[in-house]
């Protein structure tokens, strides 16, 4: 019997959940992909890897902190937007009676 959208998502979360709870140390299991993440600004701040290392992890450490800036621009933006919608006053025009 095929699951539903909705049961397949209960099933993933279920599973992630025990994956979690049975991880003694998480840092540790997600160490690989952090250090990814962060190399990956290096190979965008010197795709030839002609830098000298320090250079390299200096030029990293700032394009990085430019993504890092870039997201908390768009969490404030839509923040914002949201809280405006919020406030605005409703239309309410069109739900009175039919003429």
């Amino acid at each position: 019997m095929a699951l539903s959208p909705a049961e397949r998502k209960l099933v993933a979360q279920q599973a992630a959940h025990t994956s979690w709870a049975n991880t003694p140390d998480p840092t540790a299991r997600t160490e690989r992909a952090r250090r990814s993440f962060r190399q990956s600004f290096e190979a965008v701040v010197d795709p030839d890897g002609i830098l000298e290392p320090a250079e390299r992890t200096r030029r990293a450490e700032h394009a990085y902190k430019a993504h890092m800036a870039s997201l908390a621009l768009k969490s404030a933006k839509a923040r914002r937007l949201a809280r405006e919608a919020k406030a605005a006053p409703q239309d309410t025009s069109d739900l009175g009676a039919a003429s």
